[in-house]
């Protein structure tokens, strides 16, 4: 049965899961949000869209990341005492005073014991996994072709046993590079085993740079690296999660593509990778974010955008792929495009305040770029009271979201700080007075005085679990009684077990079956910011075992069973996790 104890791999360029096999089970071609070259994930037949690598009368296996990089090994042992390692990658280093993150997988294939004999079977799919590409192949390496795709496998492995599927032993090491259609002028070997040195090192020089908590360090560190896979670098969009369809839970219909650029997700993913010092991931998104601005121009902004920026995001099934065990449907593209959701104003320009205030960046803001920034703002204010379908992206009903309310309010203070440091007077005393406009608004509208608390929505009665971020954005002060007391709703409303759920009101597919992860992060934030550090920290290690044993985490969970749903790997979960690490880690300085 498929399950999502996966591992992924990537470069900025394409992103491919693993599982613990040693079977590449889902990666698009050429980029995050193309064609489905391997799709197994989605598929419930075996008879294409997957590469594996098969011992004959495998016993057990093994599988690990080499330490601080983005590089899997695994370890298949046979009953005669033979094994192989096979080690993963796409890679990624610096060259010529760029970084090389070539569309290619890298497999080496590594006799350890014994006689080990295998059997490799490569067969990509096409056009969204209805069909196989045409075949050639030459002295060294295979191609395949078909409407949407143009690979080459070159490899130092005998041609007749990839092509003809024969069983093979082992004698030695085996390389096989998977990418563009392109001559290799090099030896296999030699590409793939300079290739692995070079992007080992860039890892773990990427990784020497971080700033990291004492405490929870390598779960940190997967979790930085993992969101890093997740930028896509050619634009500096950040992908919501590598994989489409995966089901919230069981049978529920709700299946989603989130191989695109969520704005609200964006800003989070920066955000919390700016906290740890990668600085030149959050450079790259800020480009992204200040183009699709000034696409938006005075007009309003979409919630999602392709990773190349593009505004239309057609949703369709995909009858070729019948879904995770079978749980379809299959999904490319997503109609949360069209939707009206206000919060992407204040996630937008949130997210470009660090080009104002952040000393580290080699761009910095200006009056030009505040200028721009401008009609968010004032789309922000005229939208503040207005109906939405808030960050949950309700598809069948609109209401005003205190959430968007807020992120409306905080796109207005943040233009007012940014002009009051830029000296602009004026522009600081506009925007400072309209965000006390909307603060006021929401402090009386979403404020259900019978309840003690802010609710979900303007007059209602209902908990929405991002009200944990009252403070985390600014709104409310940690030590104002009313964040106290709504934090107290939401774990009175939303909590099951150890979770909690972003809401529990029916929507248009029903009540919510799993919890949403990060709003338990979001919940442990909030304990620990009202000083409830050790029930904040008794949560935090129940968050962390529910990571898959690569220390990667899905959007959703089954609070009865700990299994993982919903789309893999989730960004929102891993930027969970890094800030509470952040929040709740003693400090260096206490650690000797």
């Amino acid at each position: 049965m498929k399950t999502l104890d996966l591992a992924l791999i990537g470069n900025g360029t394409i992103g491919a899961l693993i599982d613990a096999q040693a079977t590449i089970n889902w990666a698009c071609w050429p980029r995050f949000d193309g064609d489905p070259v391997f799709c197994a994930l989605l598929k419930d037949t075996d008879d294409y869209g997957f590469f594996s690598v098969e011992l004959a009368d495998c016993e057990r296996t093994e599988q690990h990341y080499l330490e601080n990089t983005a590089i899997l090994v695994t370890r298949l042992f046979d009953r005669q005492g033979g094994a192989i390692e096979v080690t993963d990658f796409a890679p990624r280093f610096g060259q010529h005073g760029r970084t090389f993150r070539p569309m290619m997988l890298v497999r080496r294939l590594r006799r350890l014991t014994g006689s080990p004999r295998l059997t490799l079977r490569l067969r990509p799919a096409c056009s969204d996994g209805a069909a196989r590409p045409a075949v050639t192949w030459g002295s060294n390496h295979i191609r395949y072709v078909g409407p949407t795709l143009a690979l080459r496998l070159t490899t130092d492995a005998s041609l007749t046993a990839i092509l003809q599927e024969t069983p093979f032993f082992l004698d030695d090491t085996v390389t096989l590079l998977l990418g563009a259609d392109e001559t290799v002028h090099e030896a296999a070997s030699d590409v793939g085993r300079r290739f692995l040195e070079d992007t080992t090192q860039h890892w773990r020089e990427w990784v020497r740079a971080l700033a990291i908590p004492y405490e929870w360090q390598e779960a940190v560190i997967r979790a930085a690296i993992t969101l890093q896979l997740n930028a896509y670098d050619d634009t500096g969009a950040i992908v919501a999660a590598m994989s489409s369809s995966i089901p919230e839970a069981p049978h529920s219909g709700r299946n989603w593509d989130y191989r695109y650029c969520w704005l609200r997700d964006g800003y989070f993913v920066v955000n919390a990778l700016n906290r740890l010092g990668a600085t030149r991931t959050m450079e790259r998104y800020l480009g992204y974010i200040v183009n699709i601005a000034a696409q938006a121009g005075a007009g309003p902004l979409q919630p999602v955008y392709g990773i190349d920026g593009r505004i239309e995001l057609d949703e369709r099934e995909l009858p070729a792929l019948s879904g995770y065990r079978g749980m379809g449907p299959a999904r490319t593209g997503n109609l949360a495009y069209k939707q009206v959701q206000h919060d992407v104003y204040g996630s937008a320009i949130l997210a470009v305040s660090h080009i104002f205030f952040d000393c580290r960046l080699t761009r910095r803001g200006d009056e030009a770029l505040f200028r721009r920034l401008e009609p968010l703002g004032e789309q922000a204010l005229r939208c503040h009271d207005q109906p939405d379908a808030g960050l949950w992206e309700l598809r069948g009903s609109a209401r005003v979201h205190t959430f968007s309310s807020v992120m409306c309010w905080a796109a207005c203070d943040r233009l007012a700080r940014i002009a009051s440091h830029l000296g602009l007077t004026e522009r600081a005393s506009y925007w400072h007075e309209q965000s006390l406009v909307i603060h006021a608004t929401i402090s009386q509208r979403a404020w259900n005085a019978r309840r003690g608390s802010f609710v979900a929505t303007f007059e209602g009665d209902t908990m929405d679990a991002s009200l944990l971020l009252l403070a985390e954005v600014g709104f409310l002060d940690v030590t104002d009684p009313r964040f106290r007391a709504t934090v107290s709703a939401v774990n009175q409303d939303l909590r099951r077990g150890d979770f909690i759920f972003r809401y529990i009101e029916k929507d248009d597919f029903g009540e919510p079956e799993n919890a949403f992860l990060v709003c338990t992060f979001w919940y442990v934030n909030a304990l620990a910011s009202l000083d409830c550090r050790q029930e904040a920290r008794e949560l935090f290690g129940k968050l962390l075992a529910c990571r898959n044993h690569h220390g990667l985490l899905a959007e959703h969970v089954d609070p009865r069973s700990g299994e993982p749903w919903g789309n893999f790997v989730q960004t929102y979960s891993m930027v969970g996790l890094i800030n509470a690490a952040i929040r709740l880690s003693i400090r260096w300085d206490q650690a000797f």
